[in-house]
């Protein structure tokens, strides 16, 4: 599984594509959007999991749910309409897993976590609405498995809470810091629970982001501030009918935000200042070398007047001016020689 091989590396980011239920309720288009996804170089590919009769009230199930992104006329039915089912699922676990990329669903309750079992999915995602969920954290954290769990709408002791309840079954887990509004205001990421989500959870192997702001620059920012996991809501198009479908990443996007997180361990580099290989060409035609300003006979005496300063940088550096003036010249120079210190 991928997911553990950031273990022990600091510097690797797993990234997941959340698909969600921007796949419509279709196999086929949930396939053609993994496939992509893949294709973007994500780690992970995650979907959801509902038993909407169980999860909902049925006042809540037959409340009226009708706009333009509706999938029938009241919630619950919008909500089913919006179902793989598991065999559909188990398709896709089979086909993700063979491209070598990791296949994450989130439980929305405890039937369909039983439903995932039986399709032996190898972790699970805890959404931020269910961190006060112990019933369900529990029943997920007893399979042993490892865990991703989003902290939106949560305070520190809501993360204490679920953590401590994740600790008594000795789970490996990491905690993803979230801002859970779709799309998310800038204003509202607050990013700087990052640093102090790490320090204060010691235990918990990576700290990330689940990341619902409508572009791609904060996944870069957190990296920066030691996120290493980046779950990102994905789409072939941004403009099909469905609410996640204006917040989410198409490929192009899924690619640039991919190639920025794994461009900045490299840009970031060491703190020697070392002089580069890379830098040689464009500084000798940049650099100033000291040179004699007309042909100078020996024992002239050298001054401000009769030296200068030109390009290229294959001579003696302009630094040296001050050990030069003054002194006499011991042969023959022409104009826009370099400087040696051989000639005095």
């Amino acid at each position: 599984m991928n997911f553990l091989n950031i273990l022990n590396n600091k510097d690797v980011a797993y990234t997941i594509a959340e698909i969600g239920n921007n796949h419509q309720g279709s196999l086929e288009l949930a396939l053609k959007m993994s496939e992509e996804a893949i294709l973007c170089g994500v780690d992970a590919i995650k979907f959801q999991r509902r038993n909407n009769n169980e999860l909902f009230t049925e006042k809540f199930f037959n409340s009226p749910y009708e706009n333009n992104n509706s999938f029938g006329d009241v919630y619950g039915k919008h909500r089913e309409n919006l179902e793989l089912s598991l065999e559909d699922l188990a398709k896709l676990k089979s086909f993700i897993e063979s491209k070598n990329c990791d296949f994450l669903v989130t439980p929305f309750d405890l039937s369909s976590l039983d439903d995932l079992e039986k399709i032996k999915c190898n972790f699970y995602k805890i959404a931020s609405a269910d961190i006060v969920h112990l019933p369900l954290i529990e029943k997920i954290a007893r399979t042993c498995k490892p865990i991703i769990m989003s902290t939106g709408h949560s305070t520190y002791l809501d993360i204490d809470r679920a953590i401590k309840k994740i600790e008594e079954f000795g789970n490996i887990y990491a905690l993803l810091h979230c801002t859970a509004s779709y799309p998310a205001e800038i204003c509202d990421m607050n990013l700087n629970c990052i640093p102090e989500m790490i320090k204060r959870y010691p235990n918990a192997f990576k700290v990330g982001l689940s990341d619902h702001e409508n572009g791609i620059d904060c996944a870069s920012i957190a990296f920066l501030l030691g996120a290493r996991i980046f779950e990102k809501h994905f789409t072939l198009n941004r403009a099909s009918k469905g609410t996640d479908n204006s917040f989410s990443l198409e490929p192009q996007g899924m690619k640039k935000l991919i190639r920025n997180i794994k461009r900045i361990p490299l840009a970031l580099g060491n703190s020697n200042h070392d002089l580069l290989n890379s830098e040689l060409k464009p500084v000798y035609k940049m650099r100033k070398s000291i040179v004699y300003k007309s042909d100078l006979k020996c024992n002239d005496k050298l001054n401000y007047e009769n030296l200068e300063y030109r390009c290229p940088g294959d001579g003696l550096e302009p630094y040296h001016i001050y050990q030069i003036i003054g002194k006499k010249l011991k042969t023959d120079v022409k104009k826009h020689q370099c400087f040696e210190f051989s000639h005095i």
